[in-house]
């Protein structure tokens, strides 16, 4: 059996392997889970303040409340409470299915 013959030539660049520089996300402070500091509360009457007060009320709010409130689409309100509510700010948000109402959003207050 013949040996594979190597190349000597250095390969095209085009097929070289390319490396791609860090996350600018990951280099910026605050953004990663071990240095989670305090975040700072929503700006009053921003849509993102609006849906928080929605669920912080007693009765919470549905999907439909929240897309009456702010003109986004339901899955749009969807992705800022896991995203934006969940994630980002820290906030508990608990979901119950009711009788009637069907699904409703809570945030659970906050002891300050």
């Amino acid at each position: 059996m013949s040996k594979p013959k190597q190349s000597t030539k250095p390969p095209h660049p085009a097929r070289a392997k390319k490396t791609r520089p860090a996350s600018p996300k990951a280099s910026k402070p605050g953004r990663s889970a071990t240095n989670a500091g305090p975040v700072p509360p929503a700006r009053a009457g921003t849509k993102q303040a609006t849906l928080i007060d929605l669920m912080r009320r007693p009765g919470g709010a549905t999907i439909a409340d929240l897309v009456k409130a702010t003109g986004w689409q339901p899955h749009s309100v969807r992705g800022a409470i896991s995203g934006t509510l969940k994630k980002k700010l820290g906030l508990v948000v608990t979901s119950e299915k009711t009788e009637g109402r069907g699904l409703i959003y809570r945030v659970a207050a906050t002891e300050q």
